[in-house]
């Protein structure tokens, strides 16, 4: 049976990316992105946000580490994977986004700029 497996978010993080190294050195960010949804029910505009927790490894959290920040706005594609585990007794699962690309979105700094002209581009 075939299956696709992809996604596309453009969202805001939920907090700041923390950059952490696995036992053989390759970079690590975990981060939350929320991603607003605007519709009208009812004659009445609705307004619902979704959490995702969204991973990064190697040079792409690297880049995020460096460029971006609680409420910065970005366009990340990748996979969905679901985690399982047992605690207490009770199974839980949940579904995150396995980064393999992203897009800086949104107005840049000076310094910023030089940064991602150092760094090569400003897309990974």
């Amino acid at each position: 049976m075939a299956s696709y497996n992809r996604v596309v978010l453009l969202g805001n993080l939920t907090a700041d990316p923390e950059l952490r190294y696995t036992a053989g050195k390759k970079a690590v960010v975990d981060v939350g992105v929320a991603i607003n949804e605007r519709y009208k029910r009812d004659g009445e505009y609705v307004e619902e946000v979704s959490f995702l927790d969204v991973t990064f490894f190697g040079r792409t959290a690297e880049v995020a580490n460096e460029f971006l920040s609680k409420g910065a706005p970005a366009l990340i594609e990748g996979r969905l994977k679901q985690e399982r585990w047992e605690k207490d007794g009770q199974r839980r699962s949940r579904v995150k986004v396995i980064a393999d690309r992203l897009t800086l979105i949104g107005p840049r700094q000076a310094d910023d700029n030089e940064k991602a002209v150092a760094a090569g581009a400003a897309e990974f």
